[in-house]
């Protein structure tokens, strides 16, 4: 008989705090003060150096010294008119569908009337410059080009960068040519052949160029930067987000499912397999008051996980402490936990998964039902991939339109207005201890707000009052 894949989690009988509760859930350890003392470094020679110290990282850590660190036009044409014609056409469906959704969320000024003469406004304003993060590493991720710059460009971003790591089977130190192809269906042209802490320096300081094929500035700094990425990705994001924008800091990928006893064990192991083959400290976690679906999904996984190519990554995310089968004592505690765990992606696949999707407080996004696999949302639903890890769906939200543009509000007062409120004002100021505050606004009315003899008198003959 084989040994269970994944470790339990019984959670059944017991009566958890939620501070206990949150400390039950499996997570990825990270080693973010080591990474850090790597990226800090990095960051420091490409603030110094731009481009030089760019070829001088590419060929150290991507085995390539890019001729070009800024993509030719010519060669993401050429990357084009190669690419499998069935491939350009999966691409360029799952931009429609992309852009279709992205269309309906962008958020829509708005103002308020409060009284005669005053008016608060708001309007949506889309961020200047946004430098987007393409992940090299294990796969290749045309997708995430799609979910990074669609959004951006229906916000109205003026000015997109993408960043993604030269390819080490490419002579020239170009980019996947995939990934290239669809920067050139997305219309992207500022694309450049760098990866990993160095692409995240490059975004927030700015590259100067060390060859004449750069120019004098390789690259312009941005004003947000987003897209996943590795531990060191991460930590350079982190350390550098006190003056750029950034998304997130991402950590490794995970899918939580709540399961019962009318789920397929067979699609719920391939689901858990699914996940884990992105990373070997991807988290996959199945909530469940099923002990025999539990039973059942382990026997699949024994069976599936030697099949699937890349096994030894898959077994070993499945195995680590980062991934378990919670077992809980019925639906309502399988939600709890799922809440607590807060996961990146959240399947749903029980009797009556419509009704649970209302409950659930915490994820990155929702997979509701047997028929919408977490691969839909990779590539094709329509909805963004780019999404809280490590917890952090408890607070933060996935990338999407709002992720590239910032709320600015517009004061418009008149006389009448303020002149309604500025006696409020001044005694709000004055118990701050801020008079300033008070007779800056009492200035419009009266004669002499610094007199406070006489400040009651002024306030009454102006009408304030």
């Amino acid at each position: 008989m084989s040994e269970n894949i994944m470790r339990i989690i019984d959670l059944r009988g017991e009566k958890l705090s939620r501070a206990e509760l949150l400390a039950a859930m499996p997570r990825a350890e990270m080693g973010t003060s080591e990474a850090g003392d790597l990226v800090r470094p990095i960051l420091e020679d490409v603030k110094a150096r731009g481009a030089a110290a760019l070829r001088d990282f590419g060929e150290k850590f991507d085995g390539v010294r890019p001729v070009n660190l800024r993509v030719p036009a010519e060669a993401m044409s050429a990357a084009l008119s190669t690419l499998d014609p069935e491939v350009r056409a999966a691409i360029e469906e799952s931009v429609r569908r992309a852009r279709a959704v992205a269309a309906n969320q962008v958020p829509k000024d708005f103002y308020t009337d409060l009284a005669a003469g005053a008016r608060v406004a708001e309007r949506w304003v889309p961020i200047q410059r946004v430098g987007l993060y393409v992940p090299g590493g294990k796969a290749v991720y045309p997708s995430s080009v799609i979910m990074n710059a669609v959004p951006a460009q229906a916000a109205g971003v003026e000015s997109l960068a993408i960043a993604t790591p030269p390819s080490k089977g490419d002579p020239d130190g170009l980019p996947n040519k995939t990934i290239l192809a669809t920067c050139a269906i997305l219309g992207v042209d500022e694309v450049y052949a760098v990866g990993g802490a160095q692409a995240i320096a490059m975004f927030a300081y700015g590259a100067k160029g060390s060859e004449p094929q750069d120019g004098e500035v390789l690259c312009d700094p941005v004003d947000k930067i987003t897209g996943p990425g590795n531990i060191f990705v991460a930590t350079a994001k982190s350390l550098v987000s006190a003056f750029v924008g950034i998304d997130a800091v991402a950590g490794p990928t995970e899918i939580g499912i709540i399961a019962d006893e009318t789920a397929n064990p067979s699609l719920v192991a391939a689901d858990l397999i699914g996940q884990a083959e992105h990373d070997e400290l991807a988290g996959s976690v199945l909530f469940t008051d099923s002990t025999e679906l539990a039973d059942k999904v382990q026997e699949s996984l024994n069976y599936r996980v030697p099949r699937t190519e890349h096994a030894e990554r898959v077994r070993t995310s499945l195995s680590g402490k980062q991934s378990a089968i919670v077992l809980t004592d019925g639906l309502d505690q399988s939600i709890d936990a799922a809440n607590a765990y807060a996961a990146e992606h959240l399947e749903i696949q029980t009797a009556d998964a419509k009704a649970v999707v209302p409950r659930i407080k915490n994820a990155g996004a929702i997979f509701r039902g047997a028929y919408s696999p977490v691969p839909l949302g990779d590539y094709m639903s329509g909805s963004n991939h780019v999404l809280p890890t490590g917890g952090t769906a408890r607070f933060a939200a996935g990338l999407g339109v709002h992720t590239f543009m910032k709320p600015v509000e517009v004061i418009e007062y008149d006389e009448e207005g303020l002149k309604a409120i500025a006696a409020r004002i001044n005694a709000f100021a004055v118990s701050e201890d801020l008079p300033a505050h008070g007779e800056c606004v009492l200035s419009r009315f009266i004669d002499d707000p610094y007199n406070k003899e006489t400040i009651v008198e002024q306030e009454e003959k102006a009408g304030l009052r």
